[in-house]
């Protein structure tokens, strides 16, 4: 028997693509590093962990460090939340791109997938795309700052900003409720700005006294009434607005000579406009208290009808007339019995 050949049969290597099933040399660093052996895919989560964490500590610590620095570059408040916002969000992207380096991922294999994935909600991001480009003008055209109290006119609502952001708009109104608006729809709102460059905002209250009151009096009365409040300014230098100038004393005015009196416009300034109701009711109480001694007189509307020989004569319906003349005959005869004796027939 002669000797034959033995074939050994040894399996083929397989070609795996690179980074599919292998540790990423973080993640082999990271096991490296622990007392027992564990699986590659346990160093990977850990990995990403830990990336996650030092992005959070790095996002603090950039924001801690350079956080002055952008407040007095900017010296807008709205500028530097959204500069900060910017670096958070810088950190955590390239914190992304190294979670994908650990799991053997690459950006052009998700480009794909991003690109169908954007094509098919691409109807749901355009309105958060057009918040976008909207916060974005809202920031350079700066309508309003943070700390601002705003009213939104088509609602009758004021509050302060609390927060701008690239997407919306925070407000809080005075009602102590939330409003959180997308900057989209605050560009379409007329929106009025109480604090813009000059706090000090201009009130005016009208009161009408009758003819038979001393209207110097009155005028010197109602100015005084709005110099003892407190937050009203009693005096200065005019106030400039725009090219105009306005006294900053209260003054008041004679408006018009009207039908029950006498209509005085009082103008008057306050130093800061969060409580303008309470300030006009400070001056009105001022001034209920004031007119008590003095020789002023508040009118109201009233009317006094007057009937004389001239006013002609009542019309009157034929019924009442025919009784009239029945019972007071033209002719100077005798008068006439009012009503009938007896309802019969035969008068009986």
């Amino acid at each position: 028997m002669q000797p034959g050949r033995v074939l050994l049969l040894q399996p083929s290597p397989t070609v795996t693509p690179a980074g599919a099933g292998q540790p990423s040399d973080l993640s082999q660093t990271v096991v490296s590093w622990l007392p027992i052996s564990v699986e590659p895919w346990v160093g990977d989560v850990f990995s990403t962990i830990v990336i996650i964490v030092l992005a959070w500590a790095v996002s603090r610590l950039v924001v801690q460090l350079f956080g002055r620095r952008i407040a007095q570059f900017f010296r807008r408040p709205s500028l530097t939340r959204t500069a900060l916002r910017g670096i958070r969000v810088a950190v955590y992207l390239f914190a992304i791109i190294s979670i994908m380096g650990v799991w053997g991922l690459k950006i052009g294999d998700i480009g794909l997938s991003v690109a169908v994935f954007s094509a098919v909600v691409g109807v749901v991001v355009a309105p958060i795309v057009g918040s976008f480009i909207s916060g974005i003008f809202l920031l350079a055209d700066q309508p309003y700052e943070i700390g601002d109290m705003i009213e939104l006119a088509d609602r009758d609502q004021r509050g302060f900003v609390e927060d701008i952001t690239l997407r919306h708009t925070k407000i809080f109104t005075l009602d102590n409720s939330f409003l959180v608006i997308p900057n989209g729809t605050m560009r379409d709102r007329d929106v009025v700005n109480y604090s813009a460059e000059d706090p000090r905002m201009r009130l005016s209250l009208d009161v009408l006294v009758t003819y038979e009151s001393d209207i110097g009096e009155a005028r010197t009365l109602v100015e005084r009434a709005a110099r003892q409040v407190d937050n009203v300014i009693g005096g200065g230098p005019d106030i400039r607005v725009g090219a105009a100038r306005y006294p900053a004393a209260p003054t008041c005015y004679i408006n018009e000579y009207g039908d029950h009196g006498v209509l005085l416009t009082l103008r008057y300034w306050v130093t800061e406009p969060y409580k303008l109701l309470a300030a006009r009711s400070k001056v009105q109480t001022n001034l209920a208290d004031l007119v008590e001694d003095a020789d002023v007189e508040f009118a109201y509307p009233h009317s006094h009808l007057h009937f004389d020989e001239t006013s002609g004569a009542m019309e009157l319906s034929m019924a009442e007339q025919r009784g009239r003349e029945m019972e007071f005959p033209t002719d100077g005869g005798e008068p006439g019995p009012s009503a009938p004796q007896s309802s019969d027939a035969d008068g009986e």
